[in-house]
This record gives structure tokens, C-alpha cells and sequence, in this order.
């Protein structure tokens, strides 16, 4: 009996023009940050999204360290996020000498639990922080009616949330600024890379410098200062015109890669509603308010235990799965620093969530095989 075809949580997915592109951006003889493909980056996502204005980073994590510098973020404020989330969100304010407070998550969905978020707030405040999970929005008006309150900024995690939206506007253009990752992982990639947005524009010529090293360099080639020096605090944060030049071939194609993740998406969906409808195990939960962008398809199980059975059993017939975060409040680094608090959704997600197989080229008959193989697992 032949093995049975292996089918992997994750494949990057070449749209055909990439490597054309940076052919393109080696003839030109400009492969350093801010190219002809960043430009063409950048006026793709102002003109699509509306975005204010934006710049490729090297990785949505180096978004979020630029969004902390901008923010002049000190030692003692405090910063609002979910605790079920990756670790680079908090990280680049803990970088800055920020005190994290997590909030949990709600029962439907991972996304931070926006009634909690209030209660959280102190004079230290300064951003809150809500991370856009599987790229389904969190309930944004409400958290924007909190924010001005109590005059704190908003940083989205848009790093899953790419062509995704809240009540018609983008995710990402929400906030005081946002950071989206291009991962190999996500629906658009360019291996590594991230984008940070800004939606204020007192901070538009910061960033500029921020990303530059502290150098007004960016100014001087426009030609608006005659020579560039070191003018503030920052770091090298935009990534190679190489690494757009892949970008860019992506971008072409979002709304094809988007339609086929989406039916991708479908098929999972009404595979295991009857599994759903039985009772063993959740599907995702996706808010009126909220569009769904396919970037990943999840199910919940009952325990911690039945889901190590679960991917134990899929990885068995040769399918990969993958669980997730993990709580960050019981995290070693968290928990030797600061008080731990019960976060009992969070800690749910974290024992019960699992990814399965998602990614362009994912057929419909491989879809139909993890289903009925979790369905095998449950009949069994």
C-alpha cells in the first residue's frame, strides 16, 4: 500500500513574475532599500486601501519597534494587548522599557476582549494594542471610544489582517498606526518583510528618519535638505528593493490569491460544520462587523489533551498541523517580571486552537482529506 500523499501546514506560493522582478531590480542597478519596487509597493497599498502613507520594513516585528520609537514609548508606560498573541507584539515595547497588560481574550474569537480594556487603563497608559487575529477585526468603534477617552493611541496588529476589513474600512487604517507582516506564512509574502502605516501624519517625516538610521537621508534625495546627518533615534529598517521586487509580483495577483484561499477557506467550513453541529469541536466565529480574508482556517477541540491526540493522529495519516500561541502572561520572561493575572480564554485558546493546512496551492481534494481525517479521529 503506497504512503499516503503528505500534505504540509504551510508552502509559499510563487505567482510566476518574482523572479523577473528582481531581475528587473538588478538591471537597475538599485537592490538597497527604497527602489523602483518599494515605490511601486507603497503606491499599491495608498491607492488600494487608501492608507495614509506607508513604508516596507524588514519584518512586521521591526514595524511595531518603529511604531514604539514613534510613539516615544519610556520606562513605566504601560501598553494594552491581548496575552494570546505572538510574542514580537509586545516585544518591541518591552524593548522601549514598557509594562505590558494583557487583557483576555473573548469567547467567541481570540481577538482581545474589548470590555476588559477599559478596566485596564491607568495614568501610565499609553497604547493599546489589538491584534487582528486569523485577519478578523476586532471591534474597533468601540475601542477607538475608549482611546480618545482617555487619550491613548491605538497600534494595530494588522500582521494576519491583509485585505481584510472592519464595516467596510481596511484593517490597518483604524489606529494611529498599524504593522502587517509579508511571512511566508501569510497571504502575501516576500519570505521575510513587514509594512508599517501611519494614519497621522505628525508622524510621516519622523518615520521617514526613524527607519533610516536617525538620518534625514530620505529628505535629502528628494532634494529638500542639501546634505543628510544624523538627526534622531532609529535603526535600519526597510528592506532591500530584491525583497519588494517579490512583494510587488504578489501584490499583482491579491485578489487571485485571495479568491482561492477564500474558497480554500469554504471548504474547510462546510466539511466539519457537521462536526461543529455535533458538538466536537468549534469552528471559526467571524463577527458581522468583520470580513474574513482566509488567512488561516483553525478549529477548536475540547482539551489540551484531545488536540496533542488530534495533531498526533493527522501527523499519522501524513498531515501536518500546527497549535499556536501560547498565553504570554505565563510566559517564563512575564511571569519572573510582572504578577500574573487569570486570563481564562486566553489560557482556552492556547490548550484547545489548531491550525490546519492552509496555503494557495492546497486543493480541494486535500482539503476534503484533512477533513475526513478529523472526523475519522472523532468517530474513533
Amino acid at each position: 500500500m503506497s504512503e499516503k500523499k503528505f500534505i504540509g501546514f504551510n508552502k509559499p506560493y510563487m505567482v510566476g513574475k518574482e523572479t523577473d522582478y528582481i531581475k528587473e531590480a538588478l538591471f537597475n542597478q538599485k537592490i538597497s532599500g527604497d527602489g523602483i519596487f518599494t515605490k511601486r509597493c507603497h503606491e499599491f497599498f495608498q491607492n488600494k486601501y487608501g492608507f495614509k502613507k506607508v513604508l516596507l520594513t524588514t519584518s512586521c516585528t521591526d514595524a511595531l519597534e518603529m511604531a514604539a520609537l514613534l510613539l516615544d514609548i519610556q520606562p513605566g508606560d504601560e501598553v494594552i494587548c491581548p496575552s494570546y498573541t505572538f510574542v514580537s507584539t509586545v516585544n518591541a515595547f518591552v524593548l522601549r522599557g514598557a509594562k505590558i497588560v494583557f487583557v483576555d481574550s473573548t469567547k467567541e474569537n481570540p481577538n482581545l476582549d474589548v470590555d476588559q480594556v477599559e478596566a485596564a487603563i491607568t495614568p501610565k497608559t499609553r497604547v493599546i494594542i489589538p491584534v487582528h487575529y486569523a485577519g478578523i477585526a476586532c471591534d474597533m468603534d468601540e475601542l477607538i471610544a475608549i482611546a480618545q477617552k482617555h487619550g491613548v493611541h491605538i497600534v494595530e496588529d494588522a500582521a494576519q489582517a491583509i485585505d481584510s476589513y472592519y464595516k467596510g474600512r481596511p484593517l490597518g487604517s483604524l489606529g494611529d498606526m498599524s504593522a502587517f507582516s509579508f511571512h511566508e506564512t501569510k497571504n502575501v509574502i516576500s519570505g521575510e518583510g513587514g509594512m508599517i502605516v501611519l494614519n497621522n501624519e505628525k508622524y510621516f517625516d519622523r518615520a521617514e528618519i526613524v527607519r533610516e538610521k536617525g538620518t534625514n537621508r530620505s529628505a535629502f534625495f528628494r532634494g529638500e535638505v542639501d546634505k543628510y546627518g544624523w538627526v534622531d533615534i532609529g535603526s535600519s529598517y526597510l528592506p532591500s528593493d530584491i525583497i519588494a521586487a517579490f512583494l510587488f509580483a504578489q501584490l499583482e495577483t491579491l485578489e487571485d490569491i485571495q479568491e482561492k484561499r477564500k474558497r480554500t477557506w469554504n471548504v474547510y467550513h462546510e466539511a466539519l460544520s457537521p462536526l461543529a453541529k455535533e458538538g466536537k469541536i468549534k469552528l471559526p466565529f467571524i463577527p458581522d462587523y468583520a470580513t474574513n480574508n482566509a488567512h488561516m482556517f483553525y478549529i477548536l477541540c475540547g482539551s489540551l489533551e484531545e488536540r496533542t491526540k488530534l495533531v498526533d493522529y493527522l501527523k499519522s495519516q501524513n498531515i501536518y498541523s500546527v497549535f499556536h500561541y501560547l498565553s504570554l502572561h505565563k510566559s517564563p520572561y512575564y511571569t519572573s517580571n510582572n504578577k500574573g493575572r487569570d486570563l481564562p480564554f486566553s489560557d482556552y485558546y492556547s490548550e484547545c486552537l489548531l491550525r490546519l493546512p492552509m496555503y494557495y496551492e492546497l486543493t480541494e481534494e486535500d482539503v476534503l482529506r484533512v477533513s475526513e481525517t478529523i472526523s475519522s479521529f472523532y468517530k474513533r
